[in-house]
């Protein structure tokens, strides 16, 4: 994602890498480049996207945060981890019994969802690279909470455990 000379400065070392595993909803990677750009945190995509990164809706909910994020796009999600070989790897489900506040966070963390209809499929949760498989708490009963939303509190997690470095 091209950055405006006039915008901040990036951040050299990610907050955290959150990746997206083939998203379907403009409005939701939009409002995650809105996440990146808040946070520090960089947004990854795997294809195939259920949309055209030139949408109305994508860019709409990333409002004019686009040149204060960083977003990268990969083939698979063999590419996107091969571009972070050193990071840890955690899986956001919600069939994991692992509280995702019961890790603790390292900078440049990798934080992986899957697509808004079905989540993670098997075979991106049997990926070698996973470190843990995390969920977020809900009440029983309930399918999920909105990609966004569940991706939000997990880079949250992270930064607050980082003692919000950075965060004014």
């Amino acid at each position: 994602m091209p950055h405006s000379a006039d915008a901040p400065a990036l951040p050299e070392t990610p907050l955290a890498h959150v990746v997206y595993f083939e998203p379907r909803i403009p409005g939701n990677t939009g409002s995650a480049i809105r996440l990146a750009a808040v946070t520090g945190a960089r947004l990854h995509l795997v294809e195939p996207l259920g949309f055209d990164l030139s949408e109305t809706k994508l860019k709409r909910a990333g409002l004019d945060y686009h040149d204060l994020a960083v977003m990268d796009v990969h083939p698979s999600l063999d590419a996107a981890l091969d571009a972070l070989p050193e990071a840890r790897v955690f899986a956001f489900t919600t069939r994991a019994t692992t509280r995702f506040t019961d890790v603790e966070y390292r900078p440049g963390d990798v934080l992986v969802f899957g697509p808004e209809p079905t989540g993670l499929p098997p075979e991106a949760l049997a990926h070698p690279r996973i470190t843990d498989e995390l969920r977020i708490p809900m009440l029983p009963g309930r399918r999920s909470l909105n990609l966004t939303n569940a991706a939000s509190i997990a880079v949250y997690e992270v930064w607050r455990q980082l003692g919000f470095t950075k965060g004014a």
